[in-house]
């Protein structure tokens, strides 16, 4: 039975027929505003089949389209941030961090895993941006050395998922810290003679690019990502004129010489376990 009923006066409803569209069925681009359901966004791994705009993933999303049959080991998965400068904003840093984590079931802003790819270990550590920006504090810090330390005992290659505003004000001098404390570990991860994947995500910015991100054996990224340090609205006001078309955006990046490749997420796993196997050649 139709819920609308046709009159000479047109079509006519009540309210108590209608029936509500459930929401998250559809996904509408924020690029090229095309809308498609929500099954097939995600069967094309949250890519716009019209513009190929990437959707930002989760560390889980990017465990999936990893690792063998979705099989990996967490590490350092209890960690969570402390408060050691007492910072009070408008709300009390603690008391963030407890909603962030209730919001988003998630410890932190990162994950780290260790798992086979294509059949080779690999220990991968990846930023979640929906906590707290996927900012850089100690947390973060601490769990990418350990899984640094990890793929040393491992013998394995490590590859570190970016996706940043740069470093966790509320952590200030600690934060910042973090950025020498991860180049320290892969310094270690170097010696050991084991390849460091770095692979940026939209947006990679801040600290995070300032240090390891950039410090790959290979760099890679995703097409169209947000890779600098200060945005662009930023480097426009300080410079006082118009930027290049694409400026700090992945293709941009790669054009100057700071990417070795742009690689779209459908072939990620292909092109990662390629290098693996070129490492280990």
């Amino acid at each position: 039975m139709v819920w609308f009923k046709r009159s000479k006066d047109g079509i006519t409803t009540s309210t108590a027929d209608k029936k509500e569209t459930p929401e998250g069925l559809w996904y509408k681009c924020p690029t090229c505003k095309t809308v498609i359901s929500r099954d097939d966004h995600a069967e094309n791994l949250y890519v716009c089949a019209t513009c190929n705009h990437h959707e930002r993933l989760s560390s889980d999303e990017y465990f999936a389209i990893l690792f063998d049959e979705d099989k990996y080991t967490e590490i350092a998965k209890g960690l969570y941030s402390a408060d050691p400068l007492k910072f009070n904003d408008t709300k009390p840093y603690p008391a963030r961090v407890k909603a962030t984590q209730e919001k988003t079931g998630l410890k932190d802003a990162i994950k780290v895993a260790h798992g086979k790819v294509n059949g080779e270990t690999l220990v991968v550590a990846a930023m979640d941006f929906k906590f707290i920006g996927g900012s850089l504090g100690s947390v973060m810090g601490e769990k990418i050395a350990r899984g640094i330390d990890k793929a040393i005992a491992l013998k394995s290659p490590f590859m570190i998922i970016s996706k940043s505003g740069g470093a966790r004000m509320m952590e200030a001098g600690l934060s910042l810290m973090q950025m020498a404390k991860v180049s320290a570990k892969l310094s270690q991860l170097s010696d050991a003679k084991l390849p460091y994947i770095s692979f940026l995500t939209d947006p990679t910015t801040g600290g995070v690019t300032a240090s390891f991100a950039m410090l790959g054996d290979i760099n890679i990224s995703e097409p169209n990502a947000l890779i600098a340090f200060a945005g662009p609205r930023i480097v426009k006001e300080t410079i006082g004129r118009d930027l290049p078309k694409g400026f700090q955006k992945a293709e941009f990046v790669l054009e100057h010489g700071f990417l070795d490749f742009i690689v779209e997420r459908k072939d990620l796993k292909e092109k990662i376990g390629q290098s693996l196997v070129m490492f280990k050649g």
